[in-house]
């Protein structure tokens, strides 16, 4: 269990604070609520004190006794603030201490995460890209908005990132510190593919696999996090989208194929996470094939599907990073670790993610390990954990090879 402060600001994104709340305390966490005066006009202290089981004010004077507006920020194992308004972001740049959230940020020495929400032109603003990378030079960990709808009809870059997509970067700092989220992805351009691909039969029917697109998921949010500009291809996917990244939605192999050549050509890296079907039925029924009693089906004639990944390494340009994610189990022949050496060298990557699939071990779960191969020969062995920390220790050795493509690191 970790020690949270939640602060809240004054902006209409505040009420999703209560649902931020509840997951960061249904996931074990002991949080206080430190809202700001103007946040509690738009979510009601009530609320916040019977989802946290702690009293909340905005006010330095009360709990004077206890040295509220020093002890809170000492005690903390983190701080996140959701939403933080330019207002906020700009008194914690000056190191204001005039209400009780901005006094703990100024206490604090644990990580702090700001996850910022306000209208387009505010999060546009000189002054305040100014202060955001202020910020992030003093190891403040600060969020790229979404990009949706923001205060009545208006919409674009802006909007603060759902409560889930939070809690889960908390949860990533928390499990793997700061350095998980460091802006190192700043004005890279990120392409990942994420899910399973499915190849129709007929109507209804089709071929597919169990990939639920979680770990592609979490590249991209964990990219996005660090700053990068991210464009997913998501076929199939369980669960939302991050809301700071471009989404390109597909279904079958061919369809994938189409999207990750057009787009790897303005890509620094390409991440192939999807799970690409090998074959595809050869004839696409019209309509829903019918159940015969009287006799047996027919067979289903399979053509293989084209090979993407290795497509796009063949089409690379200079300075590109190309990571690969191959899902092995060992047999008579080798080990997982043998057959994913073996396919790094026949398709050519960078980096190849190798995860040894099998019952409850990899599909569909929230945690994952890996083995990391690079081309040069290094080999990083991710234990089982939550798969924002295997796509942080990924974007890693990401990272170095940009700043140093011959190092070889992983």
């Amino acid at each position: 269990m970790a020690r949270v402060v939640l602060g809240v600001a004054g902006g209409i994104a505040a009420y999703k604070s209560a649902f931020l709340l509840r997951l960061l305390t249904e996931a074990g966490h002991d949080v206080r609520v430190v809202p700001t005066a103007s946040a509690l006009r738009f979510v009601g202290a009530a609320t916040l004190e019977a989802l946290s089981h702690h009293p909340v004010t905005a006010e330095v004077f009360d709990d004077v006794d206890q040295v509220a507006h020093v002890r809170i920020g000492q005690e903390a194992d983190l701080i996140v603030v959701a939403p933080a308004t330019a207002d906020l972001l700009a008194r914690t740049v000056h190191g204001r201490a005039d209400d009780l959230l901005a006094a703990t940020l100024l206490v604090a020495r644990c990580p702090v995460l700001l996850a910022p929400a306000m209208h387009t032109e505010m999060w546009e603003n000189p002054a305040t890209a100014a202060n955001v990378a202020s910020l992030r030079e003093r190891g403040i960990l600060v969020l790229p908005p979404g990009d949706g709808r923001l205060t009545g009809t208006d919409t674009g870059p802006g909007r603060m990132p759902e409560p889930a997509e939070i809690a889960d970067l908390v949860e990533l700092v928390l499990h793997a510190g700061p350095e998980a989220l460091r802006p190192d992805l700043v004005g890279r351009r990120v392409l990942i593919s994420a899910g399973g691909t499915r190849e129709p039969l007929d109507p209804v029917r089709f071929l597919g696999n169990r990939s639920s697109g979680k770990q592609g998921l979490a590249l991209a949010r964990v990219a996005a996090a660090r700053g990068a500009d991210v464009t997913l291809v998501a076929a199939n996917v369980d669960g939302p989208p991050p809301g700071n990244v471009r989404l390109i939605t597909v279904s079958t192999a061919e369809q994938l194929r189409a999207e990750m050549h057009r787009e790897a050509k303005q890509a620094d890296v390409v991440v192939m996470a999807a799970a690409v079907a090998d074959f595809r039925p050869t004839v696409v029924s019209d309509g829903k094939i019918k159940k015969k009693v009287s006799s047996d089906p027919e067979p289903v004639v399979l053509s293989r599907n084209p090979d993407i990944l290795r497509e796009v390494v063949g089409d690379r340009h200079p300075g590109q990073v190309v990571v690969g994610f191959a899902a092995e189990t060992g047999d008579a022949n080798g080990t997982v670790l043998d057959h994913g050496a073996a396919k790094l060298i026949s398709k050519g990557v960078d980096v190849l993610v190798i995860n040894e699939v099998g019952a409850d071990l990899t599909f569909d779960r929230p945690d994952n390990a890996a083995t990391i191969l690079s081309a040069e020969g290094g080999q990083t062995s991710v234990p089982r954990g939550p798969k924002a920390v295997l796509a942080a220790r990924l974007w890693d050795i990401v990272t170095a090879r940009l700043a140093d493509p011959g190092s070889g690191l992983g």
